[in-house]
């Protein structure tokens, strides 16, 4: 692990369960992948950090939801490049594989999902992957707030099967983590489960400490899947406006 993510992490506000599962070398090295734009090139007072974990298992291809996930998310992208607070915001999106599409970078440099940049063909490590991101976002928003830039953050892991493939981390581990974002009241971690036909995505994303109001579970269709990417997309906007948010429902 790189000193800087290193210290980011040691200074934030987080339990040793917490630090334990993200201090490991090559957790690390991702998080680092991920951090971005320096603090430097960063003029706003106030941040939104956007963050995307779209699922790039080879089930989203066999499903025939490759382009409604690649669709979704640019909406989100989008839709938060309309808004007013639209300078303001930082995105990242990370493949669930581990792929970073493009680290933290100003809204209207993000760069959009195609056919050329993702192929679903992979497995699904939705925890040991989950706490990467979630790390990501924890080091990025620490190094704001360390130069004195207030910041928000609004994180979306999308999925369509249980875990398939982590080999470190369980779900208590990401559970962890999430208790800690949320008792600081500026992060939101959200989750999508695309109807797979046998998982019980209320009960895996619960085990991943995320709230009930914050998850999402779409049917399998191009329409349903859409839409809830429209859903995430307005309750991003309302954070940009600074505005609390109790769930997907408000």
């Amino acid at each position: 692990m790189s000193d800087k993510v290193k210290k980011l992490l040691a200074e934030a506000p987080l339990s040793k369960q917490a630090l334990d599962t993200l201090d490991v070398v090559d957790v690390g090295a991702q998080i680092q992948a991920g951090l971005g734009v320096t603090i430097d090139d960063v003029a706003a007072s106030e941040v939104v950090l956007l963050t995307m974990m779209p699922d790039d298992s080879q089930s989203i291809a066999a499903a025939g939801n490759t382009t409604a996930v690649r669709d979704g998310h640019n909406f989100v992208i989008d839709a938060l490049g309309a808004s007013k607070q639209s300078g303001e915001v930082l995105a990242h999106t990370r493949y669930l594989n581990g792929h970073v599409l493009f680290p933290y970078t100003a809204l209207a440099h993000a760069v959009p999902m195609t056919a050329a940049n993702y192929n679903p063909c992979h497995g699904t490590p939705l925890f040991d992957q989950s706490v990467v991101l979630l790390g990501t976002v924890i080091a990025k928003s620490q190094e704001l707030a360390q130069a004195g830039i207030a910041v928000r953050t609004v994180t979306l892991i999308i999925t369509d099967g249980g875990d398939y493939g982590s080999t470190r981390c369980r779900p208590a581990d990401v559970a962890a983590i999430v208790a800690d974002m949320l008792a600081q009241e500026n992060h939101i971690v959200a989750a999508m489960g695309i109807n797979d036909g046998t998982t019980d995505f209320k009960q895996v994303f619960r085990s991943m400490g995320i709230p009930d109001r914050w998850i999402l579970t779409p049917g399998n269709s191009a329409s349903e899947i859409r839409r809830a990417f429209q859903v995430f997309s307005q309750s991003a906007v309302r954070a940009t406006q600074g505005l609390q948010l109790g769930g997907f429902s408000n």
